[in-house]
């Protein structure tokens, strides 16, 4: 059932052209995988294997150096081909070649209701699932040491060419049911779904307050959730699980063993057929279906693991991110040459404030932006932009302009606690002066978290 309905005005829908379609490619052959310590923010990692090493679907590959009982396993079995470092032996990634029979470590099957908080922790920490649990504040992995006083799910992706839960939800319900139960019994806990989500798998989820979001995007983003449901003050802690780690939780405890296997869509305006595939966590961007289509020599795309928003700039050579729900490619644009290009009409060109004609044309066109940030780095302009997409009760430009200036107190009065970098992705698009919203809120997050520390 649901319990309140949050009908939000602010944000913006951005509506990009390649949005994958509800069907599912097999993908390529894969040999190698790989776990990225990067996916996981906050962890400093410390590697627990060698080269060489023969490992089993649950073992640990690095644990988090500071808290090791939290530790992160490998997503195959096989043998551990490569650790790669990079500046100062900063840990890149640790490669596994992938045995073709696929052995696991069991964990036992168990009955998440006879189970109670400490019992549902003990496992997730052994199985190597509890790093993949993030915290506000800080939005960072959270650790044992911390207890939520809530824990909140959103089923709602609304990030231009997100995936579509629901269709990822399909063949998963028990599973997903099961880790919203398990999750139960740590903390009160909330799930957060769209304004035209039907599944009953969602709205009729047990054990869980159910609250309906509608509004344009960022609506779906946890963070923004969390602000009008239980806002997160100093002292306080809430976790925030993504909906398919909800679904590795309930598979555990269901199957007695770790499957990191899910569903992503490779979507974007430079694929030939936007689709949806199953793969695992740190499969290698180069098996996705369709990927030589767009990765040919001279091809001017931008390959970003996650959204184009919020996600990191990678390769095919890349490996799927942990908490990456899509694999995205758009146009890089540095092969463009506009004539007048600024002073233009520009009917094909996407604009938030009806600088081009194209708002003539209605928001139901969709749109292949490409990478350009069109503009150079400029004075921050207080403006009111990011108020008009940002459906927080805070003040973004004034938060932005303590943590340039480094004033922790002010962060903390306009509201640090509460917000994580792609809370500020929509508003970073939206940004006059183009500058870096999300890394400059990391930043100011890391700052908080090294004082308080």
């Amino acid at each position: 059932m649901i319990a309140n309905v949050y009908k939000l005005k602010k944000g913006l829908d951005i509506n990009l052209k390649g949005k994958a379609e509800r069907q599912k490619v097999r993908c390529n052959p894969c040999e190698e995988f790989a776990l990225v310590p990067d996916d996981f923010a906050g962890v400093v990692p410390k590697v627990v294997v060698k080269e060489g090493d023969v490992v089993k679907v649950g073992e640990a590959l690095f644990v988090n150096k500071k808290y090791p009982e939290v530790k992160f396993p490998t997503p195959v079995s096989g043998i551990v081909t490569a650790i790669e470092r990079g500046e100062r032996r900063k840990v890149l990634s640790i490669r596994v070649k992938a045995d073709k029979e696929q052995t696991y470590v069991d964990y036992g099957v168990k009955d998440v209701r006879q189970l109670d908080g400490s019992q549902v922790i003990d496992s997730l920490l052994q199985a190597g699932l509890f790093g993949y649990i993030n915290q506000l504040p800080y939005a960072v992995s959270t650790t044992p040491d911390v207890k939520p006083k809530a824990i909140f799910i959103s089923a709602f992706r609304d990030m231009p060419l997100a995936a579509d839960f629901e269709f990822e939800l399909e063949g998963n319900t028990k599973a997903f049911q099961a880790g919203l139960t398990a999750l139960s019994k740590i903390a009160p806990t909330y799930l957060g779904i769209g304004g035209n989500q039907q599944n009953p798998a969602l709205v009729d989820a047990a054990d869980v307050e159910v609250n309906r979001f509608d509004g344009p995007c960022p609506a779906g983003n946890v963070g923004v959730q969390v602000n009008h449901v239980s806002p997160v003050n100093k002292g306080e802690t809430v976790w925030t699980v993504q909906p398919t780690i909800v679904i590795f939780i309930g598979r555990l405890f269901l199957e007695g063993h770790l499957d990191l296997k899910k569903t992503i869509a490779f979507a974007g305006s430079e694929v030939r057929k936007p689709t949806y595939t199953d793969v695992v966590v740190g499969q290698k961007i180069s098996s996705l279906p369709g990927i030589n289509d767009i990765s040919g020599v001279g091809h001017h795309c931008r390959i970003i693991n996650g959204n184009p928003l919020t996600g990191r700039i990678d390769s095919v050579d890349g490996f799927v991110g942990a908490h990456s729900s899509e694999i995205t490619v758009i146009p890089e644009g540095d092969d463009c040459h506009e004539l007048f290009g600024w002073i233009m009409p520009r009917l094909k060109d996407f604009s938030a404030n009806r600088s081009y004609f194209s708002w003539l044309m209605g928001s139901v066109r969709p749109y292949a932006l490409d990478a350009r940030i069109k503009g150079g780095r400029r004075h921050m302009i207080m403006s009111g932009e990011y108020d008009q997409v940002l459906p927080m009760d805070i003040l973004g430009e004034f938060l932005i302009k303590a943590i340039l200036a480094g004033n922790i107190d002010k962060m903390e009065q306009l509201g640090i606690y509460e917000v994580s970098p792609e809370d500020f992705a929509v508003a970073e698009f939206v940004d006059s002066s183009k500058l870096e919203l999300q890394r400059i809120v990391r930043e100011g997050l890391d700052m908080l978290r090294k004082e308080n520390g």
